[in-house]
């Protein structure tokens, strides 16, 4: 094992956590990119470029995963989380599909942020600004599917 503050058994809870990250990151580029493609109609350029900017941002938060998971001596996986094509290619229905699977990234985080809390201040702000990152992501995908003129 590398040379780290936390003891051997929660080293490779960590690692766990970590991978589960990793794995969905992971698909998350696969997915947005994939929803990229199967967007049509009017407003096609702004979700494809949001929808890229997503797949970007998934595969600069897996690097980050992968990054520490290494540090902690642990082996970065190679699988990649759970790929659901349920060939609903309407906006709505994307955005759904998306607003789950960060749902499913930012319960993963605070597991992370659990098993670190008071025991490993760069892991423990790691996992911090990567919820807000993801409760960010969760807000914007709310406001879209939200409909125009709904603000009371």
């Amino acid at each position: 094992m590398a040379d780290i503050s936390l003891d051997e058994a929660l080293t490779s809870k960590v690692i766990d956590s970590l991978n589960r990250i990793l794995e969905l990151e992971l698909a998350g580029v696969v997915r947005y990119m994939h929803y990229s493609f199967m967007i049509y109609g009017h407003n096609r350029i702004p979700i494809v470029a949001w929808l890229r900017d997503q797949a970007t941002e998934s595969n600069a938060h897996a690097v980050q995963a992968g990054e520490h998971i290494t540090t902690f001596g642990g082996h970065p996986s190679l699988k990649i989380g759970p790929l659901l094509e349920t060939h609903q290619h309407d906006i709505n229905e994307i955005l759904k599909e998306a607003y789950e699977h960060e749902r499913a990234g930012l319960d993963e985080y605070h597991v992370l942020l659990d098993l670190v809390r008071d025991k490993d201040i760069m892991l423990e702000e790691y996992a911090r600004d990567q919820i807000a990152a993801e409760e960010m992501h969760l807000a914007d995908i709310r406001k879209m599917m939200r409909k125009p003129g709904s603000i009371k």
